[in-house]
């Protein structure tokens, strides 16, 4: 018998958006700079764009620093990310 569990992502987050959260974590984005920013994920653009788009727009992710249209800065979460990948306080 398996005592594993699996993990199941934060309601309204699939596993695609969580790990994309996790690489803003981890220092390795960068978003651009724009309406429709754009996620890069070690330097290579991110390939559902519609997520980070949808991650943008809610408030979970953002430019760490200013910079003009179109420029690439590092990308981090806003206190609504860090609390969206939070783990789950334990069921008593």
């Amino acid at each position: 018998m398996s005592t594993a569990r699996t993990m199941q992502p934060p309601e309204g987050l699939n596993h695609r958006a969580i790990s994309m959260l996790r690489a803003v974590v981890a220092g390795r984005a960068q978003i651009s700079c724009s309406s429709e920013p754009d996620l890069f994920i070690d330097n290579v653009p991110c390939c559902d764009q519609f997520t980070a788009h949808m991650l943008a727009h809610a408030g979970l992710i953002e430019a760490a620093t200013g910079g003009d249209v179109g420029d690439l800065v590092p990308a981090q979460l806003t206190a609504e990310g860090v609390a969206a990948i939070a783990p789950a306080p334990a069921a008593a």
